[in-house]
């Protein structure tokens, strides 16, 4: 299977039937990203450990199969990490998506590596990262 089929299934799955949809019971932190140019939203709602790690995040998406499936991966991957990992690991995501380079960091998530091609779409993969980032900025400045 190539890189191209493998992220033509994986994102057409997650955007379908996300695993991590929905929103957090009693959540502790909220956040929302808008893509005005192509009507992308993403809530998201979130609970943090006593530790301070992700103890959940479940995510609200209207907007593209890109948009959908980049937030649900993205639930995955940071709940049970502390803020600085997911701080990291974002950019990780970030650089992949302007080089086309995945880093073995990415894990699945280097199945939009191959957005590097396609500008315009990069934004839909960012803007659920975007939103967990301010939602964690906020949670910082309390």
């Amino acid at each position: 299977m190539t890189q191209e089929d493998l992220y033509r299934r994986l994102v057409v799955e997650r955007a379908r039937t996300p695993m991590f949809g929905g929103e957090v019971e009693d959540a502790q932190m909220r956040g929302e990203g808008t893509n005005p140019l192509c009507g992308d939203r993403v809530r998201l709602t979130a609970s943090m450990t006593p530790g301070g790690r992700i103890a959940a995040v479940r995510h609200e998406t209207r907007g593209c199969a890109i948009c959908a499936a980049s937030a649900d991966l993205m639930a995955e991957h940071v709940t049970g990490h502390d803020p600085a990992w997911v701080a990291e690991l974002g950019a990780v995501f970030e650089a992949m998506l302007k080089t086309g380079h995945p880093a073995e960091a990415a894990g699945d998530l280097a199945v939009f590596a191959p957005l590097h091609q396609y500008r315009s779409r990069i934004r839909c993969a960012t803007l659920p990262w975007t939103a967990l980032t301010a939602m964690l900025n906020d949670l910082k400045d309390r």
